[in-house]
């Protein structure tokens, strides 16, 4: 990898090109230490705004009004607000009221760090639309489906599990998919607050060097990858779950 590094290096000298993060090992350090905390963001949220959904979904479906009330609220509450004032509301309001642990020397240091906090808020955010997503696939699965379910016994909750939740998965699949690549890239708002993702180690790069554009443009093919891995991969995930004629018309899409 040393050839590769120098490259970068001469590309500067001799183009003006400069990518301090593949030439210079302290640049290089910190920018792949925001690519993983990128990826450790993202992953985190987006399987849990996906169990968030879920139970969202069927806790809709059940009988309790209380139950209900509490998950439109919810729902309209992360809907209707900006992420960005989530982030900060939950940061720096709902945060201070929690209590501090104690540090060494008499210092003290918050219950949750900026990245627990950016979890939470981007999990809640994404858990809002995934409820809605998940409701209307469950309520796309055919009511006739359901009712022989019932009529070999099945409970609510063996019915969700086994017959209801994987075919409404496969009927809601294309807009989760949609919903969670617009996550990933809502993730960039953790910058707000100080968690050093890939957008704040890059302001940090270019302030350092003055390679706005090199690292803008950097910056762009990251984000490109990462989100074209995940739109790979939901969208192979599609075509192997995908049911011939369910939540079709005629046959056709």
């Amino acid at each position: 990898m040393n050839g590769v590094w120098e490259w970068f290096a001469w590309l500067n000298q001799a183009h003006g090109i400069n990518l301090p993060v593949f030439y210079d090992s302290y640049d290089r350090q910190r920018f792949f230490a925001g690519l993983l905390t990128t990826l450790e963001l993202s992953a985190l949220s987006v399987v849990a705004s996906v169990v968030i959904g879920l139970i969202g979904a069927w806790l809709l479906g059940t009988s309790s009004i209380i139950a209900r009330r509490l998950v439109h609220g919810y729902v309209h509450a992360f809907r209707n607000t900006p992420p960005l004032i989530q982030l900060s509301f939950l940061y720096f309001a709902v945060g201070n009221l929690l209590p501090r642990l104690e540090g060494v020397g008499g210092s003290s240091r918050p219950l949750l760090d900026g990245f627990a906090w950016a979890v939470i808020t981007l999990s809640l955010f994404g858990g809002s639309f995934n409820v809605e997503i998940f409701r209307s696939g469950i309520e796309a699965v055919p009511a006739s489906t359901i009712e022989a379910a019932e009529s070999l016994g099945f409970g609510r909750w063996r019915l969700y599990r086994h017959v209801v939740l994987p075919l409404a998965l496969r009927i809601c699949l294309p807009a989760l998919s949609n919903n969670l690549v617009n996550l990933v890239k809502t993730s960039t708002l953790a910058y707000a607050i100080g968690v050093p993702e890939l957008l704040y180690v890059s302001a940090q790069v270019w302030s350092d060097t003055m390679n706005v554009r090199e690292m803008m443009n950097l910056l762009l093919v990251a984000y490109v990858g990462i989100v074209g891995v995940l739109s790979f991969g939901l969208r192979r995930l599609e075509t192997a779950l995908r049911v011939p004629g369910l939540g079709t018309v005629g046959g056709r899409i």
